[in-house]
Formats: C-alpha cells, sequence, structure tokens
C-alpha cells in the first residue's frame, strides 16, 4: 500500500542544512502494523509526516496505492488525507471546546456525511472505545488515557486505510499507554495498518515490524523476529 523510493528531505536556513531524510526506501503492506524507532533528530517524525502526507519530500519517490504522490500539491495531499488517513498524536491534539462526540464526528463532518449516519457512526467507535459514558465531556474534564482514547476514536471513524501514530504512549502513564497499545494492537487484528513511532523498545514489540531509523536511514529491519540489514 506504501512504497518509498529514495524518499529524501532537507531542511535549510540562512546558515545551516540539515538532512532529515537521505534516501528511504520502504514498503508498507497492508494489515502491517509498523513501528519506526531510533535515537532524536534521526528523522522519524519528519517521515511520519511525510508518510501522512502533512509535508512534501524533496526528493525521490512515495507511492500510495499505486499513486505517485511525492509531488501533489497541499490540496491534493489534503484530499487523500480526509479520505483514507487516520492521525494519532502524543499530545491528542483534541478541540477543548468541542465535547467528545464533537470531536469524533469532525472528520465526518470534513466527509460530508449526513447528520444520521455521523450519530450512528460515532455511538459505534465510542462505544469500541468504551468512552460513550463520556460522549458529553469536554476534554479537558477527561484523564490523559481517555483523551488518547478519544483522539485514537476520531482517527478511526472515517474508517482510513492507514492510521499514523506519533509516540501515541508519549503523554500517558506506563497503565494507560499499555491500555492505548493494546487497543491499537486490536485495531490491528481487525485489519487496520498501522504505522507508529515509538522511543519505546517495550511498545515496539507489539508490531509485526520494526523500523530503526539512524541519521536519516533505514539501517535495519525487524519482521517478526527475523533482523534485515
Amino acid at each position: 500500500m506504501i512504497k518509498l523510493v529514495e524518499l529524501r528531505k532537507t531542511y535549510r536556513t540562512e546558515e545551516v542544512e540539515t538532512t532529515a531524510l537521505g534516501g528511504v526506501n520502504l514498503e508498507i503492506q497492508v494489515g502491517d502494523f509498523a513501528a519506526i524507532m531510533g535515537p532524536s533528530g534521526c528523522g522519524k517524525s519528519t517521515l511520519l509526516n511525510i508518510l501522512g502526507m502533512l509535508d512534501n519530500p524533496d526528493g525521490g519517490e512515495y507511492h500510495f496505492y499505486d499513486k505517485e504522490v511525492a509531488k501533489y500539491s497541499e490540496r491534493e495531499r489534503a484530499n487523500l488525507r480526509k479520505m483514507h488517513i487516520g492521525f494519532v498524536f502524543q499530545s491528542f491534539n483534541l478541540i477543548d471546546e468541542l465535547t467528545v462526540q464533537e470531536n469524533v464526528e469532525l472528520p465526518l463532518l470534513y466527509l460530508g456525511f449526513d447528520a444520521t449516519y455521523r450519530k450512528e457512526r460515532v455511538a459505534e467507535v465510542l462505544d469500541q472505545m468504551q468512552m460513550s459514558h463520556r460522549k458529553g465531556h469536554f476534554p479537558q474534564q477527561l484523564s490523559g488515557g481517555q483523551q488518547q482514547r478519544v483522539a485514537v476514536a476520531r482517527a478511526i471513524v472515517g474508517k482510513p486505510l492507514v492510521i499514523f501514530a506519533d509516540e501515541p504512549t508519549g503523554n500517558l502513564d506506563s497503565k494507560n499507554g499499555l491500555e492505548v497499545m493494546n487497543l491499537l494492537t486490536e485495531l490491528n487484528k481487525n485489519g487496520s495498518t498501522i504505522v507508529m513511532v515509538t522511543h519505546t523498545p517495550e511498545y515496539s514489540e507489539y508490531a509485526n515490524r520494526v523500523i530503526h531509523l539512524f541519521d536519516g536511514q533505514v539501517v535495519t529491519e525487524n519482521i517478526r523476529g527475523r533482523v534485515a540489514a
């Protein structure tokens, strides 16, 4: 579903040029649960932003379901994002002024679904996340673990082809972190493709593929216990 060929990204200021990605070659298959790991500054977040079409690469190829999207405009990327991609962020990124139900409903509004479907679908995913009893609450009335459950519900409500998770346990204690990882694992078992950035080796063990970045390149990949250079 995803194929990267010699993907490159460089950030430039007046005095400094920094290579964030130096020729990444990678494939993500339908149904994968892939964890991206590496030290700070190795390019993990840059790679996830490009995969999630929040940014464009400077060079190379990005194939998304056989479409070459590396040079898409922002409008073209936005259309693909809203139809096919779900995001889970470390900082939750919920809208404080909206209730749980309204936060989860938002992607469906952007997709143009009618009110009846929106209500039914939101109720379905909130029940799946065990957050139905909190649908009228605001984000600041929830614990961190509950906010992340709402964020996951928002990510999956539009039935995306792939979910990108950027340090989804980063702001959670160990108990809530494990709950979120179990939640992502269950989604993957039910057919969701997941690509996750994490610093935590323990959480990477939930993935069937672990991709190690260093200095903007894939250096090793572990597939179900087999390491490939």
